[in-house]
């Protein structure tokens, strides 16, 4: 089977993790091909995740390698074992960037996720109707389909929570995405009157950082912390005009961990958050 030309974020992932091992325990590229009977050219592949690898062979891997983290070599398995096609997103793949599938994948399988905005509201609680208006305002100007493409993908995420365990959801908005009427102000009283109603969901937590608020928090892009099956697969995802980032070093996961606990707590709590997005609802 020829390589992947363009290898899911979460293939990626399963591979750098691998090379994580490999690297962690000093071995080379060659000597784990050798233990694989292969070519060095392969395992290069196979971090990369352009290739795929076997539980088999990944268990055989993690004994060279010394790693008896159980659960990660579990969560790589299983990782190993997903194929294409088995999700509802798999049904956009050729018709919407890779980009849009990983963060619906990453969301799918995260067991916890945390996000920050100030300008937007979140994806998952996007209305229609304000996911297109935000969607029509791109440049250059995107052509009816991709748009309406989009706005439907974007609006088939929030199945998450129909799974049988649901991930936790905190999210932090700040009171200017509140404040912001993409698409006029019936779109907007919408889009809120819609937020609240998912505040009520039971896995969903939902805080507000009012205008008030003396603290500054560094973040201006739309921040989301996926938690995964173990630590070690811990993501951010880093939302932007020209295409996201997904982030998973030790360091940029304990910036962001940070971040978020400094929005949380210069937020106000769950009701308190309520009730003026209802206030700012009611003015529009």
């Amino acid at each position: 089977m020829p390589p992947r030309d363009n290898p899911t974020a979460r293939q990626a992932r399963l591979g750098a993790e691998l090379r994580k091992l490999r690297e962690r325990a000093g071995k080379t590229a060659r000597e784990s091909a050798g233990l694989l009977s292969t070519d060095q050219a392969k395992i290069s592949h196979i971090e990369a995740g352009r290739i795929g690898v076997s539980e088999e062979r990944i268990r055989r891997l993690a004994t060279f390698y010394t790693c008896a983290d159980e659960a990660l070599i579990s969560a790589l398995c299983g990782i190993a074992a997903e194929h294409r096609g088995q999700h509802w997103f798999d049904d956009y793949r050729g018709i919407l960037a890779p980009g849009f599938l990983d963060i619906a994948e990453l969301e799918l399988h995260a067991t916890k996720l945390r996000s920050m905005q100030s300008v937007t509201l979140p994806g998952l609680f996007q209305t229609e109707n304000y996911a297109r208006s935000l969607f029509e305002g791109v440049t250059p100007k995107l052509p009816p389909d991709e748009v309406e493409a989009r706005v439907e993908h974007r609006r088939k995420r929030i199945s998450i929570f129909e799974r049988e365990v649901p991930p936790q959801f905190e999210a932090v908005i700040h009171e200017a995405a509140l404040r912001m009427r993409f698409g006029g102000r019936k779109v907007a009283r919408e889009q809120l009157e819609y937020l609240i109603e998912v505040s009520h969901l039971e896995p969903v937590t939902v805080r507000v950082i009012p205008f008030t608020s003396e603290d500054f928090i560094e973040v201006t892009q739309p921040v989301l912390y996926a938690h995964g099956v173990v630590p070690q697969l811990d993501t951010v995802q880093i939302d932007a005009a020209f295409g996201g980032r997904f982030l998973d070093a030790e360091a940029d996961l304990k910036k962001y961990r940070a971040l978020l606990e400094i929005a949380e707590h210069a937020s106000l709590d769950p009701d308190e958050s309520r009730q003026l997005i209802h206030h700012i609802a009611r003015e529009m």
